[in-house]
């Protein structure tokens, strides 16, 4: 049985799962779909055509599927969709997606926003990704699983962010991020591998030691740079973790590639 606070408001049509709690003074649309045990704390509002999966908690002053904060919005029916068992806190801020790009905006399962987080329109925000306090994504922003993004770090808008990787703390983002990538700055930068994320994942020490060597090959290397990639990519063809980082340069995309300062040595991986 679900609980809703009599000041709550929650218009017609929504759909509220099993096991949901509303707490005081929320505002629910009536084109909102809340999962089942999803709890709501107190004072957050959602709108638009937004889907809440299972068991995510959402906190204060948190806004979810505004329409799109772009000129090009022509006020269709764009839709924001949150996965299972998130944890949304305070004065999150997540919008709908444009009719121009993917009509959505979409976040993965077990992702944490910490206070002041923002995902913009036609974002794609894969699993288990953290954003620490006041952390943004710009529109058409693709985000791997497992990032974490540091503290009023900001992603330029079209950027691609590879999964496993970190961005530090007030930094900018204005190029893609490799997987398993580090960066840092402002104006971002490529600083060397993500290495305490790596640890976390049980990732084996001769596992590690390929990446690096590949990482070295790949931004401290001779020859050009696509020379450089299809070298890796012959030398490490059984190697998984290699392997997603040249699918993931060959791929490509609308923003240029992040790399290491020039005359930056190899050694920030190891921080």
């Amino acid at each position: 049985m679900s609980t809703i606070d009599p000041t709550a408001r929650i218009e017609g049509g929504a759909v509220i799962g099993a096991e949901v709690t509303i707490g005081p003074f929320c505002v629910i649309g009536p084109d909102v779909v809340i999962g089942d045990g999803c709890r709501l704390i107190a004072s957050v509002h959602v709108t638009g055509h937004t889907t809440i999966g299972s068991r995510t908690v959402v906190y204060p002053f948190t806004s979810l599927g505004t329409p799109p904060q772009s000129a090009k919005y022509r006020g269709g029916p764009t839709r924001l969709n949150i996965g299972a068992d998130c944890d949304i806190r305070e004065g999150v801020t997540m919008n709908t997606g444009t009719e121009d790009d993917r009509g959505e905006t979409r976040v993965g399962d077990r992702c944490l926003f910490m206070v002041g987080s923002h995902v913009g329109h036609d974002c794609v925000v894969g699993n288990h990704v953290t954003f620490a306090n006041n952390a943004t994504l710009a529109g058409h922003v693709v985000v791997g699983d497992g990032v974490f993004l540091g503290g009023e770090a900001a992603v330029h808008q079209f950027v691609r962010i590879g999964e496993g990787a970190m961005i530090a703390g007030v930094s900018g983002v204005t190029g893609d991020v490799i997987p398993f990538g580090f960066a840092i700055g402002m104006p971002g930068h490529l600083a060397g591998l993500n290495v305490v994320g790596l640890r976390r994942r049980g990732i084996a020490r001769a596992d590690m030691h390929r990446l690096r060597r590949a990482y070295r090959c790949l931004f401290h290397g001779e020859g050009r740079f696509v020379e450089r990639t299809d070298m890796i990519s012959r030398e490490f063809e059984d190697d998984q973790l290699v392997g997603r980082i040249v699918q993931f340069i060959r791929e490509g995309g609308p923003r240029p590639l992040m790399k290491p300062r020039r005359g930056a040595g190899g050694g920030a991986e190891d921080s």
